[in-house]
């Protein structure tokens, strides 16, 4: 019974779902009790649309139990550790026999998130355990020279996995060779999309991967100081950073005489960020560190020349350092081995909206979108038709389903006007309005933009008031291709990444979708039945039984009729709320 193992997930999509609540059960009852197993924490394993997890490992397997409760977690104690009974009702997955979300992670290779949902985050020896700092030792141990690091990460091909997707070794070849006495390496850790899910989750659950990145990378390019620029809205990956921070500096690992190591030297400090969106790009990330605020210089000159303090400065994000010592513990050519021949390794994603399996997957470059959809995120719920996919954040662009066999890689993402981003996937289905959408995600850019650059500025919100023009059923034929206009002066004259992506939402739904856009023009009707304000709600005559439920749940006495009778909307009150569509039980209430 001593080697019996629980480890229950503690990352933020955990403890919002009650895991704290659970460890602390299982915790009192073991001391109670004197239960002989160990209980440790660990962090998000990807498979959040099943949280609160449980790990058991025992003599027998391993067996992750999903959806556990405080009552739960008893009977898993009474039944599988105390009577040797796995509780097949909770199982997610288990080694021992395929099980409904074994695909889950059937077709994921994980490289940045190969420690996350396993080791504890707050435990450096677990760290260590599974390799940890080997790929740093091997460096300083073996006197390979800053040269000889940037030909492995440029030889795995290895690309930025912020949005951009520059080639990282190129990247650091550039800062390595302005000659300086003092240059920078910094950790963009405040992407505001969807895939910023990502950089917290393994800034949780795998700390030290992203400061052993960070070190490598300061060897490579010949810098002595790194910050990690990570928004205040983290806090647990903030306390789980500091903590890390502390160990390794502990162990030598940070600090001077880095191993014991005469001169070579390398030190991190964190800077909290207010969760600009504009500061995940790097010239305005770097003003912020600096005390100004996060606004975007022009460049040339780039930050590899003149960055933070103007010196030369290597700006990745987390995911980026993150395979970093993989590559060189394991080698370049292994790493190439993934993906495709321009996008080579892995890509981490936060599959979010309308798909059964919400969560983080990470995959080979190359896969398909309908692989993701379907193979890992189990499809969409209650048997609605997939429509589209999100991909790339706020600013990134719509890809139709007679699309998603597209190749996830940075060249054909690019090719349908998306962008890879840093790796948010939302899924629509026929119940979205993609005008709607492109609203919503033009909403957002437009509040964020931080006002440098006129047509951003100026031009989004423009942008923005023709969209919430049309989904109120006021738009003219005229504002698509001014719509179009717009965004292609907004793309052409902005200084930075937000601004030239901005569009990116309102031109693939016009791509794709143009059809809606007219419908909602011309016919004055939203197709998915989502824009209020075209909305028309009838009884049907047929269905309705007059039992008044209709009547008594309308907020605005808009539903008249006697009691067994035929009742009636009054379209003049109507505010199109629907709540007597969600409380007719007897299909009588009509959308058009």
């Amino acid at each position: 019974m001593g080697q019996v193992r629980v480890i229950v997930g503690l990352g933020s999509c955990g403890i919002a779902a009650g895991a704290g609540k659970v460890y602390e059960r299982i915790r009192s009852l073991k001391e109670a009790e004197n239960l002989d197993f160990t209980l440790s924490k660990t962090s998000c394993s990807g498979m959040c649309y099943r949280e609160p997890l449980v790990e058991i490992i025992d003599e027998t397997g391993w067996y992750l139990y999903g959806g556990i409760d405080e009552d739960r977690s008893v009977e898993l104690l009474n039944s599988h550790i105390a009577n040797n009974n796995p509780v097949k009702e909770y199982m997610v997955c288990t080694d021992l026999y395929e099980t409904p979300d074994s695909r889950f992670f059937r077709k994921q290779v994980k490289i940045a998130l190969r420690n996350c949902g396993i080791i504890d985050p707050e435990n450096i020896s677990e760290y260590e355990g599974r390799g940890g700092y080997e790929a740093l030792k091997k460096i300083v141990s073996g006197n390979i020279s800053s040269r000889e690091i940037i030909k492995e990460v440029t030889d795995s091909g290895l690309r930025g996995r912020g949005g951009g997707g520059f080639l990282t070794g190129l990247k650091w070849k550039y800062t390595l060779d302005n000659k300086s006495p003092d240059k920078y390496v910094i950790c963009n850790a405040d992407e505001g999309d969807p895939g910023a899910f990502m950089d917290r989750s393994l800034l949780e659950g795998d700390p030290h991967s992203v400061l052993e990145g960070m070190i490598i990378a300061g060897l490579a390019v010949e810098a002595s100081s790194g910050v990690i620029y990570c928004r205040a809205e983290y806090p647990l990956a903030l306390k789980r950073l500091d903590i890390a921070i502390a160990q390794a500096r502990e162990r030598g690992y940070l600090g001077r005489d880095v191993f014991g190591y005469k001169g070579v030297c390398f030190d991190i400090s964190v800077k909290e960020g207010a969760g600009a969106f504009v500061c995940g790009e790097e010239t305005a990330l770097i003003a912020s560190v600096e005390g100004y605020r996060g606004m975007p210089a022009k460049r040339p000159p780039f930050p590899a020349e003149s960055g933070l303090w103007k010196k030369p400065t290597n700006i990745n994000n987390v995911e980026t350092y993150a395979n970093i010592p993989w590559i060189i513990r394991e080698g370049a050519a292994k790493y190439a081995g993934y993906g495709t021949e321009k996008s080579r390794g892995t890509k981490v994603f936060a599959l979010a909206g309308k798909i059964r399996h919400g969560g983080l997957v990470e995959v080979p470059m190359g896969i398909t979108i309908n692989d993701i959809v379907f193979g890992l995120g189990g499809g969409i719920p209650g048997d609605k038709t997939f429509k589209a996919v999100q991909l790339g954040g706020p600013s990134g662009g719509c890809i139709p389903a007679w699309l998603a066999d597209t190749p996830v890689d940075y060249e054909s993402v690019n090719a349908t006007g998306a962008i890879m981003g840093s790796g948010g996937l939302v899924v629509m289905d026929e119940t979205t309005c993609m005008v709607d959408i492109a609203r919503f995600f033009l909403d957002f850019t437009a509040r964020e933009s931080c006002g440098k650059c006129t047509f951003c500025r100026i031009g989004t919100m423009r942008m923005l008031e023709i969209l919430v023009r049309i989904t109120e059923g006021t738009g003219r034929e005229e504002d698509v291709p001014v719509l179009e206009e717009l965004a292609g002066q907004i793309k052409e004259s902005s200084l930075c990444g937000l601004g030239q992506t901005a569009p990116n939402p309102v031109l693939t739904t016009l791509r794709y979708f143009r059809d809606e856009y007219e419908a909602h023009i011309n016919l004055k009707k939203c197709p998915a039945k989502v824009c209020k304000k075209l909305l028309r709600y009838e009884v049907s005559e047929g269905n309705c039984t007059g039992c008044t439920v209709c009547a008594k749940n309308c907020p605005v006495d808009a539903i008249s009729g006697e009691r067994k009778g035929i009742h009636h909307i009054n379209q003049d009150i109507c505010t199109r709320c629907g709540i007597c569509y969600a409380k007719c039980r007897f299909d009588a209430i009509m959308v058009n």
